[in-house]
């Protein structure tokens, strides 16, 4: 009793669940062994793509910043952690709010280039969307298909993603103070792998600006970036307490990246084909992220840089 009264008192001053071990859903070995012949040729070519995405000779045309898949999905999405690709297929075909429409694997991966990668959204059925498709089902072998009627998220993180009741409420309080904390941590926790400008180093991602994601992108979305960023960063000791992650977000999603408008990510209908979508048109920009929370991003930063 006495032990449960005093990690209580002590997350609490440290940042609620500061002292807690981060649920950790039992997830699967990836596997290591590829399947024979072209089967096991596509694996390995989605394998490649996700890796080198904005490099890779079949992809590198629809991406139009400096990250890779892996920059998100760790270690080509083989980690444990939050963003793993281990069992995400089991989820597909899945309903998506956002596009409200059920979704493939394929709409899915695609719908990143637009977002993530900053991007154009690549063709449906080409050898590279089934090739990173394929792969993604390949991480998935062996689980019961479980498709997801409420997100397109893969089973194991389903209802944790995005840790709203954590990350909103606090993120909802924050003010300049934070912010200045935040940039404060970002140099001495993330500058040395995504330098102070944010712009990374040797095969660290940018973190803002153009070459780095959208306003699209989840990880543009303060509550989003946190959870992603409670579970992954810094990479390979994940111990931010929330409320050093809640002012890191705060910093790095304050600082300008490319608007995001839907209409100018797609291709010409005749060269795309359909877009699985009933929403056609969307915008967001850092200004409008951070509107949605509630918090002016003049007062959060101190200036009127930002548009």
């Amino acid at each position: 009793m006495k032990k449960t009264i005093a990690l209580t008192l002590m997350g609490t001053i440290f940042g609620s669940t500061a002292l807690m071990a981060l649920e950790r859903p039992n997830i699967p070995d990836a596997p290591t062994e590829y399947p024979p012949g072209e089967l096991g040729r596509i694996v390995k070519l989605g394998e490649d793509i996700i890796n080198k995405t904005d490099s890779h000779l079949l992809t590198k045309e629809f991406v139009g910043n400096k990250l890779q898949c892996k920059s998100c999905h760790l270690q080509g999405g083989k980690t444990k952690n939050l963003g793993t690709f281990i069992g995400t297929a089991q989820s597909f075909p899945a309903y998506s709010k956002r596009e409200k429409t059920v979704q493939t694997l394929q709409d899915r991966i695609n719908n990143c280039f637009m977002r993530s990668m900053n991007g154009k959204r690549p063709i449906i059925d080409t050898e590279a969307s089934i090739a990173m498709a394929t792969y993604i089902t390949w991480l998935s072998e062996g689980l019961p298909i479980k498709m997801n009627p409420k997100k397109p998220v893969g089973s194991f993180y389903t209802h944790i993603w995005p840790m709203k009741k954590t990350f909103a409420p606090m993120i909802k309080k924050a003010t300049h103070a934070n912010y200045k904390n935040g940039e404060k941590l970002y140099k001495q926790k993330c500058a040395s792998c995504h330098a102070q400008d944010g712009q990374g180093l040797a095969s660290f991602p940018p973190v803002w600006g153009s070459n780095s994601f959208n306003t699209g992108a989840g990880l543009s979305k303060p509550v989003k970036m946190a959870a992603w960023m409670k579970y992954n960063m810094p990479f390979g000791n994940a111990n931010l307490t929330d409320a050093e992650v809640v002012d890191i977000t705060l910093y790095v999603d304050a600082q300008p990246r490319d608007d995001f408008h839907l209409k100018t990510r797609l291709l010409a209908p005749e060269k795309m084909g359909h877009y699985n979508s009933k929403v056609l048109s969307e915008t967001h920009s850092v200004r409008s992220n951070f509107k949605a929370l509630g918090l002016d991003i003049d007062k959060i930063r101190g200036d009127n840089v930002i548009k």
